[in-house]
């Protein structure tokens, strides 16, 4: 079976209702930081910014 190599999976948590509801993927050696996407979310029924957490 093939390594994934650099790609590690994450969490992203809404910053308004702090639910953790979608996870992905990202390469760790070409993003250092951590991600901020803007995404729905279906409990606080908007989009919202979401945050990668540990």
């Amino acid at each position: 079976m093939a390594a994934k190599g650099a790609r590690e999976a994450i969490t992203l948590e809404c910053t308004e209702c702090k639910r953790r509801d979608y996870q992905t993927e990202k390469n760790k050696k070409n993003n250092t930081e951590r991600l901020e996407v803007v995404k729905y979310c279906k409990y606080c029924k908007k989009r919202t910014t979401h945050k990668e957490t540990k």
